[in-house]
């Protein structure tokens, strides 16, 4: 396990399907996922002290994350959304508030962590303005910041998330995201258009956009890269943007080309749809297998 530390920051949550209900929240998912990938994950978050809370916890515990930084609030409940799938297999999500991952606090006794550490953040832990401040003032320590924007309706303002590109170093949206995003300051013509123009805004290292089933691109310093994805049958795309981005920066730390780190994304993303969780067990072994199948097809 690499000795970088990938702080995961915002909410924690039960998701809450029609017949039943998984643990949840992207920075969650991100995490488990990156300490699948032998990556040294952390997450900051916060639980209410109450059953779902409890339960929570010990699904951490046994996804090996460890629950050091997850704060336990005693006015405030655990966090719940409430998740409907579409024909299209999109998530449609009713998000509660306030919950207890609205009330993030700031712990100065960890600034030696955060000024050493990865970033990773999202525009849905910013709407309250607790947990805003906290991660305000981790991203003014944070060594590389990692923006995954995943937009919620009605929990953000563009104000909020033009701040938050401004301090981001890497961007992941989806298409939509980009073409919202992008629509706030400028007319692009084309995808390509829209990603230049925020890389050269906001001086982002990389953006990568994701594409459901049709893969992804990114804009990085060698360029535009793209891959198609990966054809899969598809049991529900809930946790797979987020294995995606896991997977993804595990090859940007290893130095790896675009073009592969495109491909081995890809394929985690595509993979977890595939499974009736948001978080299964991955390996780097387990995905390639994935790719190697692909290639021969």
């Amino acid at each position: 396990m690499t000795s970088t530390t990938i702080i995961c920051f915002g909410e924690i949550l039960w998701d809450i399907l029609p017949d039943s209900k998984q643990p949840g929240g992207a920075p969650m998912n991100v995490a488990v996922h990156l300490r699948n990938l032998g990556l040294n994950a952390q997450l900051i978050s916060r639980v209410g002290n109450d059953e779902l809370g409890r339960e929570l916890l010990n699904f951490l515990r046994k996804k090996h994350l460890p629950t050091a930084y997850v704060q336990l609030g005693a006015t405030h409940l655990t966090g719940i959304a409430k998740a409907n799938v579409t024909e299209r297999n999109e998530v449609i999500y009713k998000i509660l508030q306030p919950v207890a991952w609205d009330y993030i606090q700031y712990d100065a006794t960890l600034a030696p962590l955060y000024q050493k550490s990865i970033l990773v953040y999202g525009s849905l832990a910013a709407r309250n303005q607790e947990s805003r401040n906290t991660l305000h003032q981790l991203l003014d320590q944070a060594a590389l910041k990692v923006f995954d924007v995943n937009l919620r309706a009605p929990h953000y303002t563009p104000l909020e998330v033009t701040y938050l590109l401004q301090k981001a170093d890497i961007l992941k949206v989806s298409q939509s995201e980009l073409a919202e995003i992008a629509g706030w300051y400028t007319s692009p013509r084309t995808e390509r258009d829209a990603m230049q123009y925020l890389r050269n805004r906001f001086n982002l290292k990389t953006i990568c956009v994701t594409r459901a089933e049709n893969g992804a691109i990114m804009l990085s310093n060698d360029g535009f890269e793209e891959h198609p994805g990966f054809s899969v049958n598809v049991a529900d795309t809930i946790g797979s943007s987020d294995s995606f981005l896991a997977a993804f920066l595990y090859k940007i730390l290893q130095g790896e080309t675009p073009k592969k780190t495109l491909e081995f994304a890809c394929a985690t993303g595509a993979y977890v749809a595939t499974q009736r969780s948001a978080t299964p067990i991955i390996s780097e072994s387990l995905i390639m297998k994935k790719v190697r199948r692909a290639a021969v097809v």
